[in-house]
């Protein structure tokens, strides 16, 4: 069976950049929950974890406006210090660009606050330097519904292809027989997995372990 299909996410083959997820920039988000978008790049941050993919945090102006990475996001990663900038594109920024250069990927995941222009700018700005781009539509938020739907559309055009937090860790995952991230990713659903995670809960508790099994037939 073939398994190495060019279209598809692989961890070797993507970086993850998280774009101004700030307490400021929450507070300006109308087009979606904000819980919601905290708790979907929350989830986003993890899935990076779990399969080892390069990731890049930035923030605008974290110390005298926006304020800093939220907490749940640093939390994964107390050990990177978010690239702050000025720009408004981070693809702009020369620290930023040379971060996402030395991981040698070019499949870029991008998620941010807001969609219009923290996501759509470096995204148009990476396309059009040869980089292929995935938006995180529900890890991202916009200042309306309408400015959210519409930077998506504007990134689509340009050839952007919208994706899910929870499509990105499956397609990494791609199949359950892959021991080596399997409970990773399912206790990673769980936690912020909504319905899905729901069901897996569920799952776990009431589906026998094989030695379960086997002490039950022995009885």
């Amino acid at each position: 069976m073939k398994t190495s299909y060019k279209s598809l996410l692989n961890p070797t083959d993507v970086a993850i950049l998280l774009i101004d997820h700030e307490p400021q920039m929450f507070f300006g988000v109308e087009s979606t929950s904000r819980a919601t978008i905290l708790n979907n790049v929350t989830g986003l941050a993890k899935t990076a974890k779990v399969f080892n993919v390069p990731i890049i945090l930035s923030t605008v102006e974290a110390k005298q406006f926006s304020g800093p990475l939220v907490k749940k996001v640093q939390s994964v990663y107390p050990d990177i210090t978010p690239i702050d900038r000025t720009s408004l594109n981070a693809w702009e920024d020369s620290n930023f660009k040379r971060a996402v250069e030395a991981t040698g990927r070019k499949k870029l995941i991008i998620a941010g606050l807001w969609t219009e222009v923290c996501v759509a700018l470096p995204t148009l700005s990476a396309i059009e330097d040869g980089y292929d781009v995935y938006i995180v539509t529900d890890a991202s938020a916009g200042s309306t519904l309408e400015a959210h739907q519409m930077a998506v559309q504007r990134c689509i055009q340009a050839g952007a292809h919208p994706v899910t937090w929870q499509s990105v860790c499956l397609e990494l995952q791609r199949d359950w027989a892959n021991k080596v991230t399997y409970t990773a990713v399912t206790t990673l659903l769980q936690e912020h997995g909504g319905a899905y995670g729901l069901g897996l809960e569920y799952a776990t508790a009431m589906v026998p372990k094989p030695q379960q099994q086997s002490q039950t037939k022995s009885a």
